[in-house]
């Protein structure tokens, strides 16, 4: 699957069968269930979970908690907006 195949398929009611579990949580987080897309990626250790951790504690404009996600992930917070930064998210998972 690609980032256009990805996109495409938020038309639909479930996540394509294949995804990884961030890109799960991406797809349920345009969706607009950022809960759901917490509760995938809660619990990951991962520096690429973390990533999409900070992002969607950003999305929910708790800062202080995105920016402990952002440095768990070696990162800091973008100068982007959400939607450019959901893009670049995306771009990572399928690249």
């Amino acid at each position: 699957m690609d980032i256009s195949a990805f996109k495409s398929s938020l038309q639909q009611p479930a996540p394509p069968i294949g995804l990884t579990v961030q890109q799960e949580a991406l797809w349920y987080d345009a969706k607009g269930e950022w809960e759901k897309a917490h509760d995938l990626i809660n619990d990951l250790d991962d520096k690429q979970s973390a990533h999409i951790h900070a992002y969607l504690h950003r999305k929910e404009g708790d800062l202080w908690n995105a920016d402990y996600w952002y440095r768990r992930a070696g990162r800091s917070r973008p100068a982007l907006t959400l939607e450019e930064e959901w893009e670049d998210l995306a771009r990572i998972l399928f690249f």
